[in-house]
């Protein structure tokens, strides 16, 4: 049971965490009230690989927070994400034994339930078990079988299943920092929550996680989950052209790469310098802007052209007539969005989260929308009850599963 009277979001990427503290305001609306980013330094591709570094990094950030919010938090409800998070597809049948064949909450569990008794390997855990639609008697699309009459039930789900030894590794970092973990939630469907519209939704859209380690990859059709996939390349290898074409160290490399990157050439203006610095005492360079597109530009279309091949191997493609959200930090890259919609051949934009009070200048970027949205997704299964809140039927959040599980695991 939550002791909170707020939600932490609390998302662990590989070059940055980002911590963002939301509570529900006298006027019932949930407000983030806190938000702290630390640089990320125990992770690699998503996965923890130096427990000391990330724990360090998570307190870093946390406490930004809470000095903002101006108190202190214990429970976190923390992002996961990284090579090895899987999605696959599933259905479950059931009879419906409710009286007079009318579908109960009962006859929905059970058919939920049926869906995701799929095999996967014991170090394999479920994180989500995301209903896409119901099918009662042959009549399909139905988002709410509740009351309906019927015979036979069915539900087609997007299960997500991620590896028990990362999520433990997570568990260990955020304990030792002295804070709880009270659920995991995959940080695409965390950033899609957070920019995405319920039309985009709908008609079909790819959300794209640019992040540091790795780019996630969620797609949506008729206002469910539907593909989930992750490609190891990210932000962080953008960097490290820069820094190797270039001969200037890391971290000049991502200052550049910030003030004067761009990945879509026709935008760079011809013999617009950019001072390069050298190392070992030697002077610094200058070259052409266009010539750092040169660099940055061939990664980001290696990126594109990944997800573009997994999205063909599963015809997808046509189905984007919402076109492509991107967000995370790669998304503040100039020319991302127009690199996008020359490779996929549709719309694309940069997500925002929405307006949610306090300091919204703090957090309406993309690369904070993974945090703001494990707020704003569990707050979906959270309600305000006078000035504190209460827990919703368990299930109804999709946010136990692994979470719980860890939490007793390290009791």
């Amino acid at each position: 049971m939550r002791t909170d009277p707020f939600i932490v979001g609390l998302d662990i990427g590989t070059t940055k965490i980002a911590a963002v503290i939301a509570e529900y305001g006298d006027t019932g609306m949930l407000e983030i009230v806190g938000v702290g980013v630390a640089p990320s330094y125990g992770l690699r591709r998503g996965v923890v690989i130096n427990i000391e570094s990330t724990l360090k990094s998570v307190h870093a950030a946390v406490e930004a927070a809470e000095q903002m919010a101006g108190f202190e938090v214990q429970q976190i409800v923390v992002g996961i994400a990284g090579g090895h998070i899987e999605g696959i597809n599933s259905r479950g049948v059931v009879k419906v034994t409710g009286r007079g064949r009318e579908i109960t909450q009962h006859d929905v569990d059970r058919v939920i339930e049926a869906a995701r008794a799929v095999s996967i390997p014991m170090d394999r855990e479920v994180l989500h078990v995301i209903p896409q639609e119901y099918i009662v008697d042959d009549q399909d699309g139905i988002k709410d079988p509740l009351d309906m009459i019927g015979v036979r039930l069915e539900a087609e789900v997007h299960i997500i299943t991620g590896s028990v030894t990362s999520a433990q590794n997570l568990v260990k970092c955020v304990n030792r920092a002295g804070f709880r973990v009270e659920s995991f939630v995959l940080d695409s469907l965390a950033a899609a929550r957070a920019v995405l519209s319920r039309d985009e939704m709908e008609l079909g859209v790819l959300a794209l996680d640019l992040g540091g380690g790795t780019t996630d990859v969620l797609v949506y059709l008729e206002g469910a989950p539907y593909f989930t996939s992750v490609v190891p390349v990210g932000g962080a290898q953008v960097t490290s052209d820069l820094s190797i074409m270039l001969k200037t160290p890391m971290e000049s490399a991502e200052r550049i790469k910030r003030e004067a990157g761009c990945c879509y050439l026709p935008m760079v203006d011809e013999g617009d310098p950019v001072i390069i610095p050298s190392v070992g005492g030697r002077p610094p360079l200058s070259i052409d802007k266009s010539r750092i597109c040169g660099i940055v530009q061939p990664r980001m279309v290696e990126i594109f052209s990944m997800v573009r091949e997994k999205l063909e191997q599963k015809n997808l493609l046509r189905h984007l007539g919402g076109g492509i959200v991107l967000t995370g930090g790669g998304a503040l890259l100039p020319g991302a969005v127009e690199l996008a919609q020359e490779m996929f051949g549709c719309a694309a934009r940069v997500g925002l989260p929405g307006e949610h009070g306090g300091l919204t200048d703090q957090y309406q970027t993309p690369e904070l929308a993974t945090a703001v949205g494990l707020v704003l997704y569990a707050a979906e299964g959270m309600e305000p009850a006078g000035g504190d809140r209460k827990t919703k039927k368990e299930g109804s959040s999709m946010l136990g599963g692994l979470g719980s599980w860890l939490r007793n695991f390290f009791e």
